[in-house]
């Protein structure tokens, strides 16, 4: 059996060492370390990156690419942002294969339809998350956005953050449930309460890797998982090398690659 594919979001090393070194400076050792997939980061660049050279080491690593902003989907005012298009299109010069952003403030009265509009029909493709917030970290906007979505034929996915749940109070093992068809990528943090009562992101136990295994068997097989919890070690090659093979292992079965291509 071949081992499922791994993603790395460059904010697991630390924002300040990564915005430190560049982003660019990690990819050798994720291709190194067995990664599928590298997660670029928007908020960690320290100003407008080199699209078209980013986009070629990656390629020349044999490293897929996603982009993640900080934008959220839907606006206050229940419109998409603006700013989409410009995200798209700097997530296609960087040869990403999907661009992730958060939902926002979505609502029944919001026009999806305006949606069809502005996605590319060759990719990339749009994957929204359940972040952390109050609208976009629950259960019941998502799987609203998502039947809606579908009744408009549009293509699109979503980003399954395991820990983010916590947040919000919220299910992970239910919101697998209702929403597990529309997952095409993973992102896996295990998540504690500090001392002052704020919840972190951690590296994961082995009760923890049996839950995400549960949750993984509620998408489709071969799901890009991610490591998004901090990696701190003086042999980053090893620490990330032993994290991708944890993560491989987790779920039964290979993705076809029509699957992979729509991840």
């Amino acid at each position: 059996m071949h081992p499922n594919p791994v993603s790395i979001s460059l904010s697991s090393y630390g924002a300040d060492f990564v915005r430190q070194r560049g982003q660019e400076q990690f990819l050798d050792m994720l291709a190194a370390a067995g990664v599928t997939r590298v997660e670029l980061r928007e908020e960690l660049f320290t100003g407008t990156p080199d699209t078209a050279a980013l986009s070629a080491a990656i390629a020349a690593l044999r490293l897929e690419c996603l982009y993640s902003t900080p934008l959220e989907l839907w606006t206050a005012q229940g419109e998409p942002d603006p700013q989409l298009e410009y995200k798209l299109e700097t997530a296609r010069t960087l040869g990403a294969v999907a661009l992730k952003v958060s939902l926002g403030h979505y609502h029944a009265g919001c026009d999806v339809a305006a949606l069809a509009m502005l996605l590319p029909a060759h990719g990339p493709l749009l994957l929204v998350e359940n972040d952390q917030t109050a609208q976009g970290g629950r259960i019941e906007p998502l799987q609203q956005f998502f039947l809606r979505a579908d009744e408009l034929g549009l293509s699109l996915g979503m980003t399954f953050d395991i820990g983010n749940w916590q947040w919000q109070g919220e299910s992970a093992r239910q919101a697998a449930c209702q929403l597990g068809r529309w997952v095409r990528y993973v992102h896996c943090k295990a998540v504690q309460r500090l001392a002052d009562g704020r919840l972190a992101a951690v590296p994961p136990q082995a009760k923890d890797l049996q839950e995400w295994a549960a949750l993984l068997a509620e998408f489709v097989p071969g799901v890009v998982r991610a490591v998004e919890y901090p990696l701190v070690s003086d042999d980053l090659l090893a620490l990330t090398r032993a994290q991708v093979r944890d993560l491989a292992a987790l779920g039964q079965g290979v993705a076809s690659s029509e699957e992979l291509s729509h991840a």
